[in-house]
């Protein structure tokens, strides 16, 4: 491609000039992505003063990686000052240059300085972000001292929290918990979430209850995802019963589960071998919260397809269209070609003539 050529050997202006290019922000994403370097930052530059381009998030994002990688600072606070004029935040993208910086606590301290100077929606945005940067790169103590600097905030708190769970690391995430209690910080749910979801994915169930009740004493009431996580771990390790308690008390505590809830419910029976429970689970809910109905009724007739139960998994789908239910469409479309492969061509037919009713759907005929 002629353009990436003149980015890469740094030929701008005149050549550009003369290249009737038509610029959107994917061609100017695309370019900055592929060529990292001074010709990218310069044909930016250039796209900038083009009429009817107007640079998104992501182009000055990019933008401001590549002139960290460059450590071309100077030019980093005129694409912050940009991106702040128009409105738009800094993202994770702004700072990825830091795994291959030459020293990442000088670039952290360029960055610390132009952010402050830059104010407005720059600063919020890039403390967070940068932060969540140095975790991910497992620079936990540079973390903590942008914490420091700038002042400590639960979402802070809990982006620190998370990362350390991930690398299994329990024991420093709860210090982390009790540093936020013992200084009064706005502990919320989310920084219980991440830790719950840790030690319930290791086997260590009882210590993500404890952690639980330990909580609700501190008034962070569990939420929707406080529920599904445990109810979840509960049906990956086949304890349907704990995690219709978990369920129930969801459902009393006048919270909506959400469909990758019912999703685990769903799976945690199939996969036990309880198909009747899988689908009177389907039945039950279908009745409390009608709006997730087609999304369960068609994810079990995709897992009992998968399973090569392609009648059971027909006897589903016509269950659901009977009852006013519009099936998920990619399911609907294998489950007919499943049954003309196994010899139910007529039963296929069936399907297709009563998901017909259902307007505006194409594509059916084809099938």
């Amino acid at each position: 491609m002629e353009l990436v050529k003149c980015v890469e050997v740094g030929v701008m202006e005149e050549k550009l000039n003369h290249m009737n290019l038509k610029l959107s922000n994917k061609v100017v994403t695309d370019i900055l992505r592929s060529t990292p370097n001074r010709g990218a930052l310069m044909f930016f530059n250039w796209a900038k003063t083009r009429p009817g381009f107007n640079p998104n998030s992501t182009n000055y994002n990019l933008a401001i990686s590549i002139s960290g990688l460059l450590e071309n600072f100077e030019l980093m606070l005129l694409l912050m000052e940009g991106l702040s004029s128009k409105g738009h935040c800094l993202t994770v993208t702004a700072f990825s240059f830091l795994s291959r910086s030459p020293s990442i606590q000088n670039s952290v301290k360029e960055i610390l300085s132009i952010i402050r100077r830059v104010g407005g929606p720059c600063l919020k945005s890039g403390v967070y972000y940068l932060i969540s940067s140095l975790c991910d790169l497992n620079c936990f103590e540079l973390a903590i001292l942008v914490m420091e600097e700038m002042g400590k905030k639960t979402s802070y708190y809990n982006v620190l929290i998370a990362a350390k769970c991930r690398n299994g690391e329990f024991e420093e995430a709860k210090v982390a918990l009790d540093e936020m209690k013992g200084l009064h910080y706005g502990i919320n749910t989310g920084s219980f979430n991440y830790l719950l979801g840790s030690l319930c994915k290791k086997g260590r169930v009882a210590e993500a209850c404890q952690l639980l009740e330990a909580m609700e004493d501190l008034g962070c009431y569990p939420d929707e995802i406080t529920f599904e996580v445990m109810a979840y771990h509960a049906c990956r390790m086949g304890k349907m019963d704990s995690a219709l308690e978990f369920l129930n008390k969801m459902i009393l505590e006048g919270l909506k589960p959400r469909f990758t809830t019912y999703a685990a419910f769903i799976k945690g029976y199939f996969f036990v071998g309880e198909v009747q429970n899988a689908h009177k689970f389907v039945l039950e809910m279908s009745e409390k919260d009608n709006c997730s109905a087609n999304m369960n009724y068609s994810l079990l007739s995709s897992l009992l397809r998968k399973s090569g139960k392609i009648v059971e998994a027909h006897a589903i789908l016509v269950e659901m269209i009977d009852k006013g239910l519009k099936p998920n469409f990619p399911v609907f479309i294998k489950v007919v070609k499943d049954l003309s492969h196994a010899g139910f061509r007529e039963m296929g037919l069936d399907l297709k003539c009563r998901f017909s009713k259902f307007t505006g759907v194409s594509g059916v005929d084809d099938v």
